[in-house]
C-alpha cells in the first residue's frame, strides 16, 4: 500500500528532527573527546579518529602490544614512587654517600623526587586518557613522542629500582616496614583505582563478541579483585591494637644535636634539642694529635668546616692528624647555611643565622657540661685514631678522664655504647648505663649489665622489642626522622630514638595509624562491600544499555523499511549535511 504524501513529509520531518538531535547531541559532546584524541594521538580532527566497533580489538595489533607497556611503566613508576618516597628518612644519608664520591654537596635526593613525582604523573595522565578513550568507544592510537616518553618511565623507573636494590639493600627493609603504616591507605587506593578501571572493562567485556574474549577481559580484572579483597586478611601492623595498649611516647634523642635547625655536633645544635624537649643527646668523638677529644663525624673537615679556606693543602688529610689549635680556628657554621642539608629545612631567622655562622669546633668535655647541666643523657660513637697517631692506643684513657674527671657528669646520664674492654670500663665507672649496638641472646646481654640496645631501624620488631622489655632492657632505634616512622617505633613499643628531627616529632601526641582489630576490620569490609557494589551497578548499566540499543535497532528496522520508504528515506538523508550546512 503507497504511503500518502502526508505522511510521507511528517516522516521525513520527524527523521529530520531525530537525525538533526542526533547530530547535536554529537556534535556537542565533540570537544571532549576531540581532546582526548589529541592529548593521546594529536589527532585533534575527527576523520582522523576511528570508533571501536562492538566485538572488534580496542586498537590495532601493534597498538595492543604497546598498551601492555603503558601500563607496565604506570605500574613500575608507582612503585618507584612509592619507593622513594619512603625513604625519605634516610635522604641526607643518600646525599652525604654522594657527596663523598662526587666531592660536593647537592641534594640528589630531592631531585630524583622530583624527576619520579612528574614521571609518574605524565604516564598517570597517559593512562587515563586511554581508558577515557576506551570509555568513548575511541580506538587507540598512542602518537611516537608519548611511546618514547613510555619507553623513557619505563626505563628510568626500572633502572632505579635495581640500582636501589644493588645499592642500597638496607632500603627494602624500610619499604617493608612502611607497609605496617600504609597498607590499609594503598588497600582503599587499590579498590578505588579497581572502581575507576570496572567502566572501561565492563563496557568492552559486554561488547564482546565472543565468550572467550569476554573471559580475556574480565578473568584478570576479577582475579586481581578478589586479591584486593582478601588481602588485608593477611595484613599486620603493630598500631592495629586494642584500645589502651598503647605504651608511653618514645624518648627523642637528638642526633648530633638538631643537624635541621642547627650545623651538626656544635654547642647552637645541641641547645636547640635541649630547647625543643629532647630527652637526650647523640654525637661523635674524635681525638685530637695533641689528645683532645673533640667532635667530629667524618673521617675529614671538608664537609662540616671551612677547610678549604684555611688549611687548603690539608682538605683531604684526616682530622685526628690536626691539633687543637689548629681545629680552633676553623668555622663550623658556614657550611650549614650554604648548603642547607636536609629537604624541607624552611628558613632560618637573621639571629639564628647569625649564630649558626659563629659557630666552631665542639669539645667533648664541653659536651658533657652542657648535658649534665640540663640533666640530659648522652651517648657517642668512639672513632679510634689512625695508625701513627700519637694517641691510638691511648684514647680510651683520655676519653675517660674527661668524662670521669673534667667533666664529672653525672653517671647514670651516660650511655656507653662502645663494647671494647667494657670489663674495664665498669670497673672503673660505675653508674654508666651500658648499651650494645647489635642484637644478642638475653643471657649474654644480662651477662655483660647491658641495659638498653641501641639498634638500626630497620631492625624494629615489636616481637624483639616485647621480649627485651621483659628482661628489664630498654630499646633505642636510630635514624628515625619521619613521623610514619617513628608512629611505627612508638606502636612497637620502643623506648626511645635518635632523630634529627626533634622539633618535629615532639608534637606528635599520637601515632599517626592507631585503630582497634575492630575498627579495621569493620573499615576494611565496609571498602570491599562498597566497592562490590558500585562494579555491579557499572557492569549491570552497561548491560542494560547495551541491550536496550540492541533492541531499539532491531525494533526499528522492520518499521522504517515497511512500504518501502526507508530506503528512499535514505537516498534523500545523504544530502543531509549539505541541507543542515
Amino acid at each position: 500500500m503507497e504511503a500518502s504524501p502526508t505522511s510521507l513529509k511528517r516522516l521525513k520531518l520527524g527523521k529530520l528532527k531525530v537525525v538533526r538531535r542526533s547530530l547535536l547531541q554529537r556534535y556537542e559532546h565533540q570537544p571532549f573527546i576531540s581532546c582526548l584524541a589529541g592529548f593521546y594521538s594529536c589527532r585533534w580532527k575527527r576523520y582522523q579518529r576511528e570508533k571501536t566497533e562492538p566485538g572488534k580489538c580496542c586498537c590495532n595489533m601493534r597498538e595492543c602490544m604497546f598498551f601492555p607497556l603503558l601500563v607496565a611503566a604506570f605500574c613500575f613508576s608507582l612503585v618507584f614512587l612509592y619507593t622513594w618516597g619512603e625513604g625519605k628518612n634516610d635522604y641526607n644519608s643518600f646525599d652525604w654517600y654522594n657527596y663523598g664520591n662526587l666531592g660536593f654537596w647537592f641534594l640528589w635526593s630531592l631531585v630524583i623526587l622530583i624527576v619520579a613525582a612528574v614521571l609518574f604523573a605524565y604516564i598517570s595522565l597517559l593512562l587515563v586518557l586511554a581508558m577515557c578513550l576506551l570509555a568513548e568507544s575511541q580506538q587507540l592510537y598512542l602518537h611516537w613522542s608519548h611511546k618514547i616518553g613510555t619507553f623513557l618511565v619505563l626505563g628510568f623507573s626500572i633502572a632505579s629500582l635495581f640500582a636501589l636494590s644493588i645499592l642500597w639493600r638496607d632500603h627494602r627493609k624500610t619499604v617493608r616496614l612502611s607497609f605496617q603504616v600504609t597498607a590499609p591507605y594503598l588497600h582503599i587506593g587499590a579498590i578505588a583505582i579497581m572502581i575507576f578501571l570496572a567502566w572501561p572493562v565492563a563496557l568492552h567485556a559486554i561488547r564482546a563478541d565472543k565468550k572467550v574474549t569476554q573471559v580475556i577481559i574480565v578473568g584478570p580484572y576479577l582475579a586481581i579483585l578478589l586479591f584486593l579483597f582478601l588481602i588485608p586478611l593477611g595484613m599486620y601492623s603493630p598500631c592495629i591494637r586494642e584500645m589502651g595498649t598503647l605504651g608511653p611516647k618514645p624518648a627523642l634523642i637528638g642526633h648530633r644535636g638538631a643537624p635541621m635547625l642547627a650545623p651538626e655536633n656544635t654547642e647552637m645544635s645541641f641547645l636547640k634539642t635541649i630547647e625543643h624537649g629532647g630527652d637526650g643527646l647523640e654525637t661523635d668523638v674524635a681525638i685530637s694529635y695533641d689528645g683532645v677529644p673533640f667532635l667530629m663525624h667524618d673521617d675529614t673537615l671538608r664537609r662540616t668546616t671551612n677547610i678549604d679556606e684555611v688549611y687548603p693543602n690539608d682538605t683531604a688529610k684526616a682530622a685526628s692528624f690536626f691539633s687543637w689549635d689548629a681545629l680552633q680556628k676553623l668555622n663550623a657554621g658556614k657550611w650549614f647555611l650554604k648548603n642547607k642539608p636536609f629537604v624541607g629545612m624552611g628558613s632560618l631567622s637573621k639571629a639564628d643565622r647569625n649564630q649558626a655562622k659563629n659557630q666552631s669546633i665542639y669539645t667533648l668535655n664541653s659536651f658533657l657540661r652542657l648535658a649534665d647541666s640540663h640533666n640530659k643523657l648522652v651517648i657517642f660513637d668512639l672513632y679510634r685514631p689512625p695508625e701513627k697517631h700519637p694517641y691510638r692506643n691511648l684514647w680510651l684513657r683520655k676519653v675517660l678522664d674527661v668524662i670521669l674527671k673534667e667533666s664529672k657528669i653525672k653517671r647514670h646520664l651516660v650511655l656507653w655504647l662502645h663494647n671494647s674492654v667494657r670489663s674495664f670500663v665498669q670497673s672503673v665507672a660505675p653508674g654508666f648505663q651500658h648499651t650494645m649496638g647489635r642484637k644478642a641472646p638475653i643471657e649474654d646481654l644480662l651477662k655483660h649489665n647491658i641495659v638498653k640496645l641501641n639498634l638500626v631501624y630497620t631492625d624494629m620488631s615489636s616481637e624483639d622489642i616485647r621480649k627485651y622489655a621483659e628482661a628489664n632492657i630498654t630499646t633505642n632505634f636510630y635514624v628515625v626522622n619521619e613521623p610514619w616512622l617513628y608512629s611505627l617505633a612508638w606502636c612497637s613499643g620502643a623506648h626511645s630514638v635518635t632523630t634529627n628531627a626533634v622539633h618535629l616529632l615532639k608534637d606528635l601526641n599520637q601515632p599517626l595509624f592507631l585503630m582497634t582489630p575492630q575498627q579495621y576490620n569493620t573499615m576494611w569490609i565496609l571498602t570491599d562491600l562498597t566497592a562490590a557494589f558500585l562494579i555491579s551497578l557499572i557492569f549491570a548499566l552497561h548491560w542494560w544499555r547495551e541491550k536496550n540499543f540492541s533492541c531499539c535497532a532491531q525494533d526499528s528496522n522492520p518499521m522504517i523499511e515497511s512500504g518501502g520508504t526507508y530506503n528512499k528515506f535514505k537516498t534523500e538523508l545523504s544530502d543531509m549535511p549539505a541541507v543542515l550546512a
